[in-house]
């Protein structure tokens, strides 16, 4: 009997293990920065300014692409030393509110990630991650995370379907390994579409510049069929009181600073039609 307790537990832990992804790095980084936003006095200023030193401290990070798309079975990655720009913004949301919670242990991080990467906070299997930006804003926002101020700032009606993980599920490597996820997927996508969302055209940007806050997060809407937004970074006030774009840029880059205001940015990008403004929300 005591044998076969032994081995239900190790069962257990060995699958609660198996639903977590990172390396030893990741504890010893976590630690670091908890150490460096107390030493900041971080938890005493708004939140967007917490996500301005947050993410600036990760200035220089590489970019690693496809960061959580790891084997066949979905799992709470955590990679902090090479990020995408999905995981970029996660991550530093996720370490701004643990800060402004006095939360501060990995197992305090590794909760509060899953809380906005999936679903209403629960990781049940691929499909209850917030694949599409617009996905993740809108269930975000019903848990009190951020808020969408697109359309109270200057923003159109963004009249842009989603399809594109349902058309190309090959592309995806869980969705080809299990095809049986790709009637939730569309039905997700079904779910947003329903939904009227706005953005800012690229020639509007420096009209609402103003409007825009220091930690605001920035998706940028995209042509590209089927998908609402190919790139996200985060808002930075710049002393000349332009907004500047901090961001994981892509593959051979690191996490940076651009030199340039985000409408300038932007305006160079022929797949790139303007941007959706999502704001975090001060913890209750």
């Amino acid at each position: 009997m005591k044998k076969l307790l032994i081995f239900i537990s190790l069962f257990v832990y060995v699958q609660i293990f198996a639903q977590e992804l990172y390396t030893e790095n990741e504890p010893v980084v976590c630690k670091d920065k908890f150490e460096f936003a107390a030493k900041e006095n971080l938890n005493k200023i708004p939140i967007g300014k917490v996500i301005e030193a947050v993410g600036k401290s990760f200035i220089g990070t590489p970019y690693v692409p496809n960061t959580l798309e790891k084997g066949d079975v979905e799992q709470l990655v955590i990679n902090l030393t090479g990020l995408d720009c999905t995981t970029f913004l996660e991550t530093t949301l996720t370490f701004s509110r643990c800060i402004k919670k006095n939360k501060t242990t990995f197992d305090d991080y590794k909760n509060e990630l899953k809380f906005i990467r999936y679903r209403d906070g629960k990781l049940d299997g691929y499909p209850s991650r917030l694949h599409y930006t617009s996905d993740w804003i809108i269930n975000n926002e019903k848990k009190g995370v951020v808020k969408n101020v697109s359309n109270e700032i200057g923003g159109i009606v963004y009249d842009k379907q989603v399809f594109f993980m349902s058309k190309y599920a090959d592309k995806y490597q869980i969705l080809k390994a299990n095809p049986q996820f790709v009637p939730q997927i569309l039905n997700f996508e079904n779910e947003i579409n329903k939904v009227v969302k706005y953005y800012i055209p690229k020639d509007k940007i420096i009209s609402v510049e103003d409007k825009i806050q220091t930690g605001d997060f920035i998706g940028l809407a995209t042509t590209i069929e089927g998908m609402d937004v190919s790139h996200v970074g985060i808002a930075v006030k710049g002393d000349d009181g332009h907004v500047y774009f901090l961001h994981a840029p892509n593959v051979g880059k690191k996490v940076t600073l651009t030199t340039i205001p985000l409408s300038e940015y932007i305006a160079d990008l022929s797949k790139n039609t303007g941007i959706i403004v999502f704001r975090p929300q001060e913890i209750q």
